[in-house]
């Protein structure tokens, strides 16, 4: 079993900054591939930027320029910095994480997720 929880979520004016952060715990042997999604209301979750364990990054393309992920695969940690935030990056964002849990006797696949940080922005 393996827990996300997320942090730094909140209210910002149009134009500012907020840093996310997503902690990775549980029985890890490996994450592969971690990754923030979003989901406004009424419409469905999208992913917004990922990151593999080498560092290889992919974003949105309504994201490009202004978020940065990047990740501590020592704290088993994903961050999403976002700058000049515009009212339609109004979500509740979701970190994502894929890799291999380890017990005495085998390895697991997990994909977990948090439980989501809300990220409002005014205009």
């Amino acid at each position: 079993q393996v827990q996300l929880v997320e942090s730094g979520g909140g209210l910002v004016q149009a134009g500012g900054s907020l840093r996310l952060s997503c902690a990775a715990s549980g029985n890890i042997f490996s994450i592969n591939a971690m990754a923030w999604y979003r989901q406004a209301p009424g419409k469905q979750r999208e992913l917004v930027a990922d990151i593999s364990s080498g560092g290889s990054t992919n974003y949105a393309d309504s994201v490009k320029g202004r978020f940065t992920i990047s990740r501590d695969n020592a704290e088993h940690t994903v961050y999403l910095q976002m700058n000049s935030l515009k009212p339609e990056d109004t979500a509740v964002y979701y970190c994502n994480a894929r890799g291999l849990t380890r017990t005495k006797i085998r390895f697991e696949v997990f994909d977990s997720w948090g439980q989501g940080t809300q990220v409002t922005v005014s205009s």
